[in-house]
């Protein structure tokens, strides 16, 4: 019995990465079969060894197109997008290259839609009843998203065939809106960063050091050779790297940058958080005139350009990128509608406060709000702050704002995830909201079970002797260990939050931000990634390597 979401007891496993009415039903060929026994010399498949729920003869992935319509038995299907390979069908087929090859060799399968439910069985005739539009075929729709090329009149071609999944509709419309000049692929990584003014570190020396509140201080970095650094754009951080005899240890954080002076000097906002070695040498111990090596600004949180209203929402420290894109408003004499939401827990924890006042009061479509969550005897209603208690997207309205602002957000992961869930229910759509995390990324780890994770350390057992690999962001740096096959299983075994999906250099999710040295590939990726990343699950050290990971 075909079913909306499934077959009768042949459903999906793993409802995260599949399943869905886009992907109710996998169809594989049997002439695929045969292939893949005279490539890979096997002789011991068996039906369904390729996850496939119908295992069909003909329907070619070069033939069938997006759109088709097939009547089997009782049921009505719809082909709705190709197949994306995971890891697990290489785990299955005992062959971890698996995944790239369907791709590279144009076999990928195909999904269907259930329009009719109804009893299908072994040996039903497959009857072609509709044509899809555009005729794109599985084999065509699936390169133009995977292998390099992306021509803008298939894209478009693409854009027009209604049965294509919303996803892969939204890939190609990212392809076709990306401008990267770095290279990529948009419709696969949805935050590529711009490419870096410089590779690696340069050294940098400390002009002006500033204490903001008790426990952020704000640093005006200089080039050495008294140059001005090139510019950012709004909203982009830096990557710091103190070594002996500043600190006892080399160290690396991420910090963003909070605005350029008119001498070229970039200035960030730090703040020392408990127990932190680094926070607390610049809060207490730096100087000016000491050298510290910064990397090139990184990052797509960045202030769209155009004319749509901006709501700059931050929380804590997190105002230190959002504090950049108010500078650049007022830079450039915008015209925009701007609302300025920030939330901190008093007065003695609220950096910049007089700045930002004077920077809204040039703006002539700015409002502001701020929130405290434990106001202190000082502080004053009205002078200080606006509210009392936190902040709640479902009264943004009540503010003038609406849906359909961009906004920006930094803060505490907690809060991020409170913002960003208020948001989406009040119907702002996913691509208005643009979101920048201190510390590291979540996880994806696609069909493995949850299970309590270690701080990042080194990988058990015997300590390697290759190439130093650092993970800026979980202030972790070890040696390469030539027993582990990828940078991705070298993260894994230091518990290092890490993002992937196919594990052969195919869907581009454990792409990351690669701030200096070089990789090599084994296997070449099917297409290579930004400028300034690197794939992790097909990569292997050359060099001294550090990651924004």
């Amino acid at each position: 019995m075909v079913r909306k979401l499934n077959i009768d007891g042949d459903g999906q496993g793993d409802l995260a990465g599949h399943g869905g009415e886009q992907r109710a039903v996998l169809v594989y060929q049997k002439e695929a079969y045969d292939y893949w026994a005279r490539e890979l010399h096997r002789s011991d498949f068996v039906m369904g060894q390729f996850g496939e729920n119908l295992t069909v003869d003909g329907l070619a992935d070069e033939e069938v197109c997006i759109g088709d319509r097939y009547q089997i038995g009782e049921a009505l299907f719809e082909v709705s997008q190709p197949r994306v390979t995971c890891y697990r069908l290489g785990i299955r087929m005992n062959d971890t290259q698996m995944a790239a090859l369907l791709v590279g060799r144009g076999r990928p399968g195909f999904y269907m839609r259930v329009l009719q439910e109804g009893l299908i069985r072994a040996g039903d005739a497959i009857e072609l009843v509709t044509q899809g539009p555009e005729r794109m075929t599985v084999r065509e729709i699936d390169g133009l998203l995977y292998l390099p090329g992306h021509p803008r009149d298939e894209l478009e071609r693409a854009g027009h065939v209604s049965a294509l999944s919303p996803g892969w509709k939204s890939s190609f419309a990212a392809l076709l809106q990306q401008k990267s000049a770095g290279g990529g692929n948009a419709g696969l990584v949805s935050d590529i960063s711009p490419p870096s003014a410089w590779a690696g570190f340069h050294a940098t020396r400390i002009a002006a050091i500033a204490h903001e509140t008790a426990d952020v201080v704000s640093l005006e970095l200089e080039a050495t050779d008294q140059t001005n650094l090139p510019s950012p754009l709004p909203g982009q951080f830096v990557v710091l790297r103190l070594q002996p005899p500043l600190l006892g240890k080399s160290a690396m954080r991420s910090y963003s940058i909070c605005g350029v002076t008119s001498a070229g000097h970039y200035r960030l906002g730090i703040k020392r958080e408990p127990q932190g070695t680094v926070g607390t040498f610049f809060a207490e111990r730096a100087r000016a005139g000491d050298v510290i090596d910064m990397s090139a600004p990184r990052g797509s949180f960045i202030l769209q350009p155009g004319d749509a209203p901006a709501v700059l929402l931050s929380a804590g420290i997190g105002v230190t990128p959002v504090l950049a894109m108010l500078r650049a408003l007022v830079d450039t004499s915008s015209q925009r509608k701007v609302w300025w939401l920030y939330a901190a827990r008093n007065g003695t924890e609220h950096p910049f406060a007089a700045e930002v006042g004077q920077l809204l009061g040039a703006l002539p479509r700015a409002s502001s709000r701020v929130w405290y969550s434990r106001p202190a005897d000082r502080d004053v209603l009205g002078r200080d702050y606006d509210v009392s208690g936190h902040i709640d997207p479902s009264t943004f309205g009540a503010l003038g704002i609406t849906p359909d602002a961009h906004f920006y957000l930094c803060g505490p992961p907690g809060w991020l995830d409170a913002m960003q869930t208020g948001l989406r229910t009040w119907g702002v759509a996913p691509n208005h909201v643009h979101a920048e995390l201190f510390g590291s990324r979540p996880a994806i780890e696609p069909g493995v079970v949850a299970e309590a994770k270690r701080a990042p350390h080194a990988p058990e057992g015997e300590p390697g002797s290759g190439p130093s690999v650092s993970f800026a962001r979980s202030n972790l740096q070890v040696r390469w260990n030539a027993r582990f096959t990828s940078l991705l299983d070298f993260a894994e075994a230091c518990d290092v939050p890490v993002q992937w999906s196919c594990r052969t250099g195919v869907c581009h999710t454990c792409e990351t931000g690669l701030i200096s040295g070089d990789v090599t590939y084994n296997p070449q990726p099917l297409e290579p990634p930004a400028q300034g990343n690197a794939l992790l699950c097909c990569s292997t050290p050359n060099d001294d390597i550090v990651f924004d990971l």
